[in-house]
């Protein structure tokens, strides 16, 4: 099996980002994103997929997190997208529910090539330290379009902010894992086109 990793970098006049991602990992790296909780995030979601990854973002935080964190989906989408290859031989699909304390999230996806996402977050604190909360669908949707993944994530029910955002991260990071996962019964490109 080729080994499925990626380094990108990309610069612009409001960030600038590198990153490194091995998909068959053992959840190791290192994140630096100048804003603490999505650094927090990003940690959680190398683990409980079981990606190796190093992420270093220089952004304009002083304006705020906005440029950062959306760029940053841009960069690790693209970097799943040249990891992921051809897909030859991956279940494609993934799907999981996520318990964290009172709340709890689904995420169901496809690697299809063809990036959508739908977002049901519900209300949420405005800020998790310096963390903007609406920032999470912009990660996401950055994430989907250069990743090509139809990603669809809801919260069905919670209270706690901190709770309904951690719970997102770690179900993508699940559903992800488990879309990636080579199926031995799967020899060729798992889509009747022929391609993804």
């Amino acid at each position: 099996m080729s080994e499925r990793k990626a380094h990108i970098k990309r610069t612009t006049a409001e960030t600038s980002i590198e990153v490194t991602l091995s998909i068959d990992g053992e959840g190791k790296g290192a994140i630096r994103t100048g804003i603490g909780f999505f650094d927090h995030m990003l940690q959680l979601f190398a683990a409980h997929g079981q990606f190796d990854l190093d992420l270093v973002c220089n952004g304009d935080i002083d304006v705020d997190g906005h440029h950062s964190v959306e760029d940053i989906g841009i960069a690790l989408g693209m970097a799943f997208q040249e990891a992921m290859g051809d897909k030859r031989g991956i279940c494609r699909y993934g799907s999981f529910f996520l318990p964290m304390d009172e709340a709890l999230a689904h995420v169901a996806l496809d690697l299809s090539g063809r990036p959508y996402l739908v977002y049901e977050g519900g209300e949420m604190a405005p800020m998790i330290g310096e963390y903007d909360t609406e920032l999470t669908e912009e990660f996401l949707r950055a994430f989907s379009v250069h990743a090509g993944i139809t990603l669809h994530v809801r919260i069905l029910y919670g209270r706690n902010s901190h709770h309904k955002v951690e719970a997102i991260f770690k179900a993508l990071a699940h559903a992800l894992r488990i879309a990636l996962s080579k199926d031995p019964r799967i020899n060729g490109i798992p889509s009747t086109k022929g391609i993804l």
